[in-house]
C-alpha cells in the first residue's frame, strides 16, 4: 500500500494522451478526448495498486480507487486503477478518472501534453494521490 509521500513519474506516449484514437485494437470507434495515466508495473506491484481482478470486483479505496487533484487546480474526483498488463493479473496498469475517460484527457489537454511530457503522482495519503506535469 502507498503512504505519503510515496510517488512515481512514467513519461507520456501518444497512447496514453489520445486514447481514443490511437489504440492499436479495434474493439470499439475512435472516441476523442480520452487518456489515461499509466502505472509501472514495478510501482503497481510495489504500491499494491489492484484492479478488479484484484479486489473481488469491489470497489477499495486505496486498492482501486483514489480520490485525487490536480497539482494546477483543473480537475478533482476519484481515479480508478484498471487494466492489467496480463490476462488475469491483479495489479493495475493505468489510472483513469472513474467513470470518465475524457477527463484525464482534458488535463492532459490543458497542460499541453506531447510524446515525452513528464507526469508524477504522488500519494497525499494511502487513498488520496496528486497528479502533477514534472
Amino acid at each position: 500500500m502507498a503512504h505519503a509521500g510515496d510517488f512515481y513519474q512514467v513519461t507520456l506516449k501518444r497512447t496514453h494522451y489520445d486514447w481514443g484514437m490511437y489504440r492499436t485494437t479495434e474493439t470499439r470507434d475512435p472516441i476523442a478526448g480520452e487518456g489515461y495515466i499509466p502505472i509501472p508495473k514495478e510501482y503497481a506491484e510495489r504500491f499494491h495498486l489492484l484492479n478488479s481482478n484484484g479486489t473481488n470486483k469491489m470497489d477499495v479505496l486505496g486498492q482501486n480507487l483514489f480520490y485525487y487533484r490536480t497539482a494546477d487546480g483543473f480537475r478533482h474526483g476519484i481515479l480508478r486503477a484498471q487494466g492489467c498488463h496480463s490476462a488475469g493479473d491483479i495489479y493495475a496498469k493505468q489510472f483513469s478518472e472513474n467513470g470518465d475517460l475524457k477527463a484525464i484527457g482534458a488535463w492532459f489537454a490543458y497542460i499541453g501534453a506531447v510524446e515525452g511530457t513528464r507526469i508524477e503522482v504522488t500519494w497525499e495519503s494511502e487513498d488520496s494521490v496528486v497528479i502533477s506535469r514534472v
